[in-house]
């Protein structure tokens, strides 16, 4: 449990971690896909074009464009490319990696886009199951390899393809929750104390005070 935990704070950090447009693109698609999501609970079945709809609105700026949009999507004849839209989705989460996080956050907008028009379930479960089925498929890819530790050339170890598949889909399912966290991190921390750090000797510092002793 203590290695899941500083796993799971290794990842937040590196999603934390990304030049600032990114991070306020990411916040945006954040707060959108978690009150779409929270909205399910509420008023179901909830659009996510409801969500800016609803702003929008109690701004006072005009939503005619977002019922346009909302009516190409829900176009009968659009029915299977919003599919495969979600199918992409779930592809573009399993590509997420530490050093490319935004593959993460088009896919939720890929989501969020296929959703408009073949509803919450259909689109969330068809993303899901694409982004397992292509990790479960490199996985069994990698069982009949043979892998030896002076190997020199690019190959797929089972360990490896787990360990990345658990990094892309957690990175991916901290998306929703970014906005959030950062908000309470931030309210939380002028309250929490931290433990002093430990200062390390150098080598050298460590290795002078022997060759005093030895010098006596």
């Amino acid at each position: 449990m203590r290695t899941l935990r500083r796993e799971l704070a290794r990842i937040w950090a590196c999603v934390t971690d990304r030049p600032r447009w990114q991070l306020v693109l990411a916040c945006v698609v954040s707060a959108w896909t978690l009150a779409w999501v929270v909205g399910q609970a509420i008023a179901a079945p909830m659009t996510p074009l409801e969500v800016p709809r609803a702003l929008l609105g109690w701004a006072g700026v005009p939503v005619g464009w977002l019922d346009a949009a909302a009516g190409w999507t829900r176009d009968p004849s659009r029915w299977w490319v919003l599919a495969v839209l979600a199918v992409c989705g779930g592809l573009l989460w399993a590509a997420t990696t530490e050093r490319a996080q935004l593959t993460a956050v088009f896919g939720w907008l890929a989501v969020l886009v296929a959703a408009e028009g073949i509803g919450y379930h259909p689109a969330v479960l068809r993303a899901v199951f694409s982004m397992i089925g292509f990790i479960l498929l490199l996985w069994l890819l990698s069982l009949p390899g043979k892998v030896s530790v002076m190997s020199n050339r690019i190959t797929l170890v089972p360990r490896d393809v787990v360990r990345a598949g658990a990094t892309a889909a957690a990175m991916a399912a901290m998306v929703p929750l970014l906005a959030v966290g950062l908000v309470v991190i931030r309210l939380v921390r002028p309250y929490v104390t931290r433990p002093p750090k430990a200062v390390v000797p150098r080598a050298r510092e460590a290795q002078e005070p022997q060759k005093t002793l030895v010098r006596d």
